[in-house]
């Protein structure tokens, strides 16, 4: 007979299977980790804009097109899926399907050369990968709910959130000591790229995409022993034998998925807890987006660092945002996710300025001397902020959408969820290309998320801390 799960034993030595089905879900943050953490941020988008492309300022401008692309694409599709998803008994199949599409990305990024000339079709790889990550990352976060009692929602999501992050810095640190070659083709500790690669085609670099594909394989396996179709869910699709019978069911759930959307967009007019916090989110995760998708880009072409340097920047930053991850989930319970949501938006509002504010040659829009160490170490101190606000922010975010969220309709709710965060999470990517294109400087390019995240801190100031009554 199975123990009933307690919420001082998460970390108990013998697992229950209500504790597999927890760590199981955690799981899902460490496979996918790697693919923000490597491929958008520390390797594999510097990678881009210094070597697959010359033209840094192109490139980040592509880059942008290639990110505003995928989040349209998401925002339409995601609210549709989640409703579709939330009709239907089983949602690992789905997870299936959006884990080809983040191999298939990853892995294809093996062909990006130096000076390639498949630029676009790398892009398109790469946008179907990150497209497959956000729709698995919909689902899974539909599952939270179950996975424990409503006040110990906060410290799973922050212990996921965290658990992910160490996959992030094992999985850099495994590429930054094994394979990312420097300017002198050694890896970190001064050793030729494992297996032979070769450093005069960068295929050390490259292997970043291969590895986040098999990372991605291998860690994602607890994930689909332990983590199976809630007993409760309705299993009515699985017992229609008849193909006819089944078909014409098919049809009939399809529009009856439609109109459940209607009728949840109706009824965001009635609680304005939720529609007020579903905007503010569209406008600070997607001031967020643009500081990790650009933040590594912007410290290769303005600060002009190695991708050595950025891995270590990168392994830095995840560790702050592990701890400051834990310690949001202790307050999130504590004091509620909208304490918590309001502080990290503070500290990227001043993140973004000294970004803003920091080159070579000033900071803080104050010169100094030529050869200075300072905007390096101001620029370290933003990585560090960066990744402690960004993991307690998304932690405390989707805990906050638990919260606000109808009960027995959480796919659909994170569907709704995706479409605030893709709304407009092509439009952090856009203005930064179009601003980047305007005025040729990769600095004033960041200036948009300082304007988005204040607009989402604005908003939340209307949001119930717990949802409507």
């Amino acid at each position: 007979m199975l123990r009933k799960w307690k919420p001082n034993g998460l970390w108990s030595n013998r697992l229950t299977t209500q504790k597999k089905r927890i760590w199981g879900w955690m799981f899902f943050d460490w496979a996918s980790q790697p693919y923000n953490t490597l491929l958008i941020t520390f390797i594999f988008g510097p990678y881009f804009v210094s070597e697959v492309m010359t033209d840094s300022v192109l490139a980040q401008e592509y880059w942008g097109w290639m990110m505003a692309a995928s989040g349209i694409t998401i925002a339409i599709v995601a609210p549709v899926l989640g409703t579709f998803v939330d009709n239907h008994p089983s949602k690992n199949p789905w997870i299936v399907a959006f884990s080809l599409m983040i191999i298939a990305g990853s892995a294809y990024l093996w062909s990006a050369e130096p000076n390639s000339d498949r630029v676009w079709l790398i892009l398109a790889f790469f946008g179907i990968g990150l497209i497959g990550i956000e729709f698995a990352t919909i689902i899974t976060n539909s599952m939270l709910p179950g996975l424990g009692p409503r006040q110990e929602i906060g410290r799973i999501s922050g212990f996921g959130w965290a658990f992910g992050y160490l996959g992030g810095i094992v999985s850099l640190a495994i590429m930054m000591l094994f394979f990312a070659e420097n300017e002198f083709g050694k890896t970190y500790i001064n050793i030729d790229p494992l297996f032979g690669l070769n450093v005069e085609t960068r295929e050390g670099t490259r292997f970043v995409g291969p590895f986040c594909a098999i990372w991605y394989m291998i860690f994602m396996i607890p994930f689909f022993l332990w983590v199976k179709t809630d007993p409760t869910q309705d299993n009515e699709w699985q017992s229609s034998k008849d193909k006819i019978i089944r078909r014409a069911h098919f049809y009939g759930l399809i529009q009856k998925d439609l109109d459940a959307l209607l009728t949840t967009f109706a009824n965001l007019t009635k609680n304005r807890s939720l529609a007020v916090y579903l905007a503010s989110s569209m406008f600070y995760r997607d001031a967020l987006t643009g500081i990790f998708a650009f933040g590594g880009i912007y410290a290769a072409g303005v600060l002009g660092w190695s991708i050595t340097q950025l891995g270590i920047f990168g392994i830095l930053a995840l560790v702050f945002g592990s701890i400051a991850t834990l310690i949001g989930g202790y307050y999130d319970k504590r004091l509620g996710p909208k304490i918590v949501i309001l502080v990290s938006i503070i500290i990227l509002i001043l993140v973004g300025f000294i970004i803003l504010s920091t080159s070579l040659e000033e900071v803080l829009f104050i010169p100094v001397v030529e050869g200075s160490s300072l905007p390096h170490i101001m620029f370290w101190i933003c990585g560090c902020l960066i990744g402690a606000v960004g993991g307690s922010l998304q932690a405390s975010s989707r805990t906050m959408m638990v919260l606000q969220a109808n009960k027995g309709r959480y796919t659909e709710a994170f569907g709704l969820y995706a479409l605030a965060g893709k709304a407009t999470s092509f439009l952090a990517p856009f203005l930064i290309a179009v601003v980047t294109n305007i005025t040729g400087d990769q600095r004033l390019g960041i200036s948009p998320v300082i304007v988005l995240a204040l607009i989402g801190l604005v908003l939340l100031i209307w949001v119930s801390p717990f949802g409507k009554d």
